[in-house]
C-alpha cells in the first residue's frame, strides 16, 4: 500500500510541478535547428565528421572487438567476448556522435554504417530487453548482480543514442531497443522492487531525455528513483568490484543533502546533470540546494583554470580541497565534457550567467585539450605542466574520451541559444543562424563573430512581424573583471571592462539581470545589435591555498587560457620566468594549419653551463599559445603557471 501511495505522489508530484515550471528559466535551442557558421567551430565540427568520427568507427569495427561483441551475441558470428565489461558504451557513444554529424552533415553512407550497427544491437538484445555482450556471451546468470559493472551505465549511453538517432534521423528502431531496455529495467528496480546503486551514473539523464521523447512518465520517475536510491547504504550485500568506499561514486550522503564534491569526477557529473534533468521538470527544490552547494565546491575551491576537474588519477577524481597539481593534473576529457553539460542544466535553471561562464571555460579549454587539431589523436588527461612525456594517442584501452568528445563537439548547437515566451538568451558567441520561437511567433536570427579571438558580436534580427520580447546577451564574466565565480583564480586588475552595446549602430539602453544585458523591445526586421568586449590580456592568479601555484601566474585572453610550449621556445618552457613587469602582447600566428592568436612578451629565460656550475639569465621574447593547441607538433615542454620571479625553477 505504501509502494502504490509512493507512486500515486510521484505522479501527482510530476503533473502539477511540471505545469508550474518553477524552476526553468529558460530552455535550449536544439542543435538541429541551429546551423554553425563561424571559422572557429565550424572546421572543428566538419573534422570531426570527416576523421573523427571515422577513426572512432575504425576502432570499433576493426582495430578492436566493440562491433564483434554485437554480432557474436546476435548470432552472426562464432566466438568469445573480448574486451571490458563497459566496452558496449563506447559503441553507444560512436553512434551518438554520428547522430548529430548526420544533422550536420548528411552522409548516405554513414548512416548506412549506422543503420548496420543498429541491426546488430536490436538482434543483440535479449527476449526481456536485456542487452550487454559481456554478460550475455559469459555468465547470463549473473546479471545484474554487482552494481558496479556498468550495466546501466551501458543501457544509458545506449538511450542517448538512441534518442540522437531517432531526432536525426526518424528512424525508430534503435529507439525501440532502448525502450525494450528501460522497460526491463523498470521491472526489476524501484519502489518495491529491487535497490541498485549504480556504480557509473549516466541512465538517470538517459532516463530523462527518453521521458521527454516518449512523455511515458516512469522514466522520470524511474530517473528519480535512482537519484534518490545513493546515500542509504543500500549497497550492503552487493560486490563493489571498482570503489572501496562509498564516497568515491558519490554514495555517501542522499543527494539532496550533498554539499560538497566527492569521488569520481565523471559519475559525478553525469549526476548532477540527471539531477537538474530531474528537478527542472518535477520542480523538486531539494535537488537545486544540493546542487547550488556542491557546484561552489567544485568551483570555488577544485576546479582549473582550464575549467578541468579531478585532479587525482588515484580515483579519477577529487582528493582534498585546493589540491590542484599541475604536473600531475588528471583533469580527465570526459570530466570536462561533463562540466559542459552539467552547467549547461544549471544555466537553464536559474538563468545566471555564471554557469555558462564556467561551461565556457570548459568548453575552449579543458575539452578542447582533448582531441588533436587534425582530429586523429586524444588526451585521456589533460596535464597543465609538462616536461615532454605526455603524447596524444590513436586510442584508449578504456576509450570513452574519442567518442565523448566527438559527441559534444557535434552537438555544439545544444548551447548556444535558449529561449521561453518572452525571451532569447545568447549564451555562447558561435556564428551560426537559427529561428526561435518566442511569444507564439518564429524569430529568424543570425550571430556573426570572430571570437574567441576578436570581442565584436554582430547579432541581426529579423522577425517577419513585428514582435516582443528581451534579448539577453551573456556578459562574460572576465569582462567584468571576474576569472572564475568565487575567487579561487583572480585577475591582476579587476576593474570592469567598458563594453559597447549597440542597435542599429546607436546606443542602446539596457539593463542587467543574472549576468545578461536584457533589451527588451518591440523587435523589427533588419535590426541589428553589435556588441564590443574589450579582449585584453589578463595576467591570472590563485588563491594562496592553490600551493603549487604560489608565485605563479597564468595569461588570459577573452575565454581563452594561454601555455608556453617548446615548440615556440627554443624547445624548452619550464626554464621561463614571467615578471610583473613584462609587457605582453599579441599575434596571429597558426599552429599547423590552425590560426590562432598567441601572446608575446618579454621574459627571462634561464640556461645553465655545459659543466653545470653556471646559471645565466637573459631577456628573450617568448610566445604563449591557446592551451588546446599544444601538444599537436610533438611532445615538449609545456607549462600554463609560470614563475614571476627566479625561485624553484626547472632549467632542464
Amino acid at each position: 500500500m505504501k509502494n502504490c501511495l509512493f507512486l500515486l505522489l510521484g505522479v501527482s508530484c510530476v503533473f502539477s510541478v511540471q505545469a508550474q515550471h518553477s524552476l526553468q528559466h529558460y530552455q535550449n535551442v536544439n542543435f538541429s535547428k541551429v546551423q554553425i557558421t563561424d571559422d572557429f567551430w565550424k572546421p572543428k565540427i566538419a573534422k570531426v565528421s570527416t576523421v573523427t568520427i571515422p577513426v572512432c568507427i575504425d576502432q570499433t569495427e576493426v582495430k578492436t572487438p566493440r562491433i564483434q561483441n554485437f554480432e557474436i551475441a546476435a548470432g552472426k558470428k562464432q566466438g568469445k567476448f573480448k574486451g571490458i565489461f563497459y566496452d558496449d558504451s563506447d559503441v553507444f557513444k560512436a553512434l551518438e556522435a554520428m547522430s548529430y554529424s548526420l544533422k550536420n552533415h548528411p552522409d548516405a553512407a554513414m548512416e548506412k554504417k549506422a543503420d548496420d550497427w543498429i541491426d546488430l544491437i536490436a538482434a543483440a538484445q535479449q527476449p526481456d530487453g536485456y542487452i550487454n555482450t559481456y554478460y550475455s556471451l559469459q555468465f547470463p546468470e549473473k546479471r545484474w548482480t554487482d552494481m558496479s559493472m556498468h550495466e546501466d551505465y551501458n543501457g544509458g549511453h545506449l538511450i542517448e543514442a538512441a534518442v540522437a538517432y531517432y531526432d536525426a534521423t526518424g528512424k525508430r528502431k534503435l529507439l525501440d531497443v532502448a525502450i525494450k531496455f528501460a522497460n526491463h529495467f523498470n521491472s526489476l528496480f524501484g519502489p518495491g522492487k529491487r535497490d541498485w546503486v549504480t556504480g557509473h551514473q549516466e541512465l538517470e539523464l538517459a532516463l530523462v531525455k527518453l521521458y521527454k521523447v516518449t512523455k511515458e512518465e516512469k522514466y522520470l520517475r524511474l530517473a528519480d528513483w535512482l537519484l534518490s536510491e545513493r546515500g542509504h547504504q543500500k549497497a550492503v550485500g552487493y560486490t563493489w568490484t571498482d570503489w572501496k568506499d562509498t564516497a568515491y561514486a558519490q554514495d555517501i550522503k542522499p543527494v539532496k543533502e550533498q554539499k560538497e564534491i566527492t569521488g569520481h569526477a565523471v559519475r559525478a557529473m553525469y549526476m548532477y546533470t540527471g539531477a537538474a534533468d530531474v528537478a527542472a521538470l518535477t520542480g523538486d527544490e531539494g535537488y537545486m540546494h544540493a546542487m547550488k552547494d556542491v557546484w561552489e565546491d567544485v568551483v570555488y575551491r577544485n576546479m582549473y583554470i582550464t575549467g578541468g576537474i579531478g585532479s587525482s588519477g588515484g580515483n579519477e577524481g577529487f582528493s582534498v580541497d585546493y589540491d590542484l597539481p599541475n604536473e600531475n593534473a588528471y583533469c580527465e576529457t570526459c570530466a570536462s565534457v561533463g562540466m559542459v553539460l552539467w552547467n549547461q542544466r544549471m544555466g537553464m535553471l536559474t538563468g545566471e550567467s555564471k554557469y555558462v561562464d564556467v561551461l565556457e571555460k570548459s568548453l575552449y579549454n579543458g575539452a578542447l585539450d582533448g582531441i588533436s587539431l587534425a582530429g586523429d589523436k586524444f588526451f585521456y588527461g589533460n596535464t597543465l605542466a609538462s616536461m615532454g612525456k605526455q603524447a596524444r594517442r590513436d586510442w584508449f584501452g578504456t576509450a570513452c574520451c574519442p567518442a565523448n568528445i566527438a559527441r559534444l563537439i557535434e552537438s555544439l548547437g545544444n548551447y548556444i541559444y535558449g529561449s521561453d515566451e518572452k525571451n532569447i538568451w545568447v549564451n555562447l558567441f558561435v556564428g551560426s543562424n537559427t529561428n526561435i520561437a518566442v511569444g507564439g511567433k518564429e524569430v529568424p536570427l543570425a550571430m556573426k563573430t570572430n571570437y574567441p579571438w576578436d570581442g565584436r558580436i554582430e547579432i541581426a534580427i529579423d522577425p517577419k512581424q513585428k514582435t516582443k520580447f528581451g534579448l539577453r546577451i551573456r556578459m562574460p564574466g572576465w569582462v567584468n573583471g571576474e576569472a572564475v565565480p568565487g575567487g579561487l583564480y583572480n585577475f591582476e586588475n579587476t576593474a570592469k571592462n567598458n563594453v559597447t552595446v549597440l542597435l542599429n549602430g546607436k546606443a542602446v539602453n539596457y539593463t542587467i539581470d543574472k549576468g545578461y544585458a536584457v533589451i527588451d523591445r518591440e523587435w523589427s526586421n533588419g535590426d541589428k545589435v553589435t556588441v564590443d568586449f574589450p579582449m585584453e590580456i589578463k595576467r591570472v592568479y590563485s588563491r594562496s591555498e592553490v600551493k603549487s601555484n604560489i608565485e605563479r601566474v597564468a595569461i588570459q585572453r577573452g575565454p581563452m587560457i594561454y601555455c608556453v610550449e617548446g615548440m615556440d621556445n627554443a624547445g624548452k618552457a619550464v626554464n621561463i620566468v614571467l615578471p610583473k613587469t613584462a609587457a605582453l602582447t599579441t599575434a596571429k600566428q597558426t599552429v599547423l594549419s590552425e590560426p590562432v592568436v598567441t601572446i608575446q612578451g618579454d621574459a627571462t629565460v634561464l640556461t645553465i653551463s655545459t659543466n653545470g656550475d653556471d646559471v645565466r639569465s637573459e631577456k628573450k621574447k617568448i610566445t604563449a599559445i591557446p592551451y588546446y593547441t599544444w601538444n599537436n607538433r610533438g611532445a615538449g615542454q609545456m607549462l600554463v603557471w609560470l614563475p614571476e620571479r627566479i625561485v624553484d625553477v626547472k632549467v632542464n
